[in-house]
């Protein structure tokens, strides 16, 4: 059997490493992709374990904030090539004191990793479904069509997504199987950053992602939270230092609710609107985001002390979607 067109890009020694190829070909692929499935519809397949530790529970702002996956480099035919390598998994979430919820994620964490890039970098990322349900991963920005992934993953079989990296900016990605608002809801999503060539200025750089929880059902959210977890960032505010720049990633992944704002307290910051500009377009303490909308913005803090963030619709923000910078001063 011919290796189909979209793992052509992999190494023979990568193939053999993924379980695809024996000494003569595709033949009997171990792990079962879906391109091979679908010449072998009733091929049985079985998905090693990735080097990724369960977790009991699948939220974890304080890794979410200012943790970037990088992937694994390597270089092919002379270009950067970035492999990530994510589970879609199925896992508990206790989000308060009396609320537990069961999510749809990635790698067991809510909201996904943080990929980033540099445009003009090759992206590769081996998708295993091991959730229980048909899954995908659609991500924001260029790409062909055939990696589009609005195509159900089974459970228990794997897909790749390759594509290049563009154009620079905060991008998102996320399940595209219907109904698509509940995929999402559940935790699959996650925010893809590609840099632009000529490297922004250095700065305290962290992610915060919004979401809802429609804990019962009723396509109504009732619990809210940065970075998985309603309330984190209220009872952990975020350590940053005096008069450094902070440059947030900021995206809105709330489902049901059509637009929400983000509201720095005592404080303007600069808008890079979807990242896509090396200028600011604008200066505000108020921004206005719809659903899978994203923004950089910048700002540093000259007083001390704790100033809160949070959606300017006050339901939004007592329900979980809440936060504080704890503003330490320079030695």
């Amino acid at each position: 059997m011919a290796t189909p067109n979209h793992l052509k890009t992999l190494s023979r020694r990568q193939l053999i490493q993924l379980g695809l190829i024996s000494g003569t070909g595709v033949a009997g692929s171990v792990l079962g992709l879906n391109l091979i499935a679908q010449n072998r519809k009733n091929a049985k397949v079985i998905i090693p374990p990735l080097d990724i530790p369960q977790t009991k529970d699948a939220a974890n702002p304080l890794a979410v904030l200012r943790e970037f996956d990088y992937g694994t480099v390597s270089q092919e035919n002379g270009r950067t090539v970035r492999e990530f390598r994510v589970e879609a998994r199925t896992s508990p979430l206790k989000l308060n004191g009396s609320t537990s919820f069961v999510t749809w994620n990635l790698n067991g964490r809510v909201p996904g990793p943080t990929f980033r890039a540099t445009q003009g970098d090759r992206i590769r990322v081996i998708f295993y479904n091991k959730a229980g349900h048909s899954h995908s991963l659609h991500f924001h920005g260029m790409h062909p069509a055939e990696m589009d992934g609005v195509k159900p993953v089974k459970h228990n079989t794997v897909e790749i997504y390759e594509f290049d990296a563009e154009p620079y900016g905060v991008h998102l990605y996320h399940c595209h199987i219907e109904p698509i608002t509940r995929h999402v809801g559940k935790g699959l999503y996650g925010m893809f950053i590609i840099d632009p060539p000529t490297p922004r200025s250095p700065a305290d750089e962290m992610v915060l992602i919004m979401a809802g929880y429609d804990v019962n059902d009723d396509r109504k959210n009732e619990l809210y939270a940065f970075n998985g977890l309603p309330d984190y960032y209220m009872r952990n505010p975020i350590p940053i230092q005096q008069d450094q720049l902070v440059r947030l990633y900021v995206l809105n992944m709330i489902e049901f609710d059509p637009v929400v704002t983000f509201h720095l307290h005592a404080n303007m910051f600069k808008v890079y609107r979807t990242g896509r500009t090396l200028e600011p377009t604008e200066e505000t303490d108020v921004i206005t985001m719809g659903t899978a909308e994203r923004h950089i913005l910048e700002f540093s803090f000259h007083h001390t002390g704790e100033f809160m963030f949070h959606p300017h619709q006050d339901y939004v923000a007592e329900a979980g979607c809440m936060g504080a910078f704890k503003v330490i001063p320079n030695a």
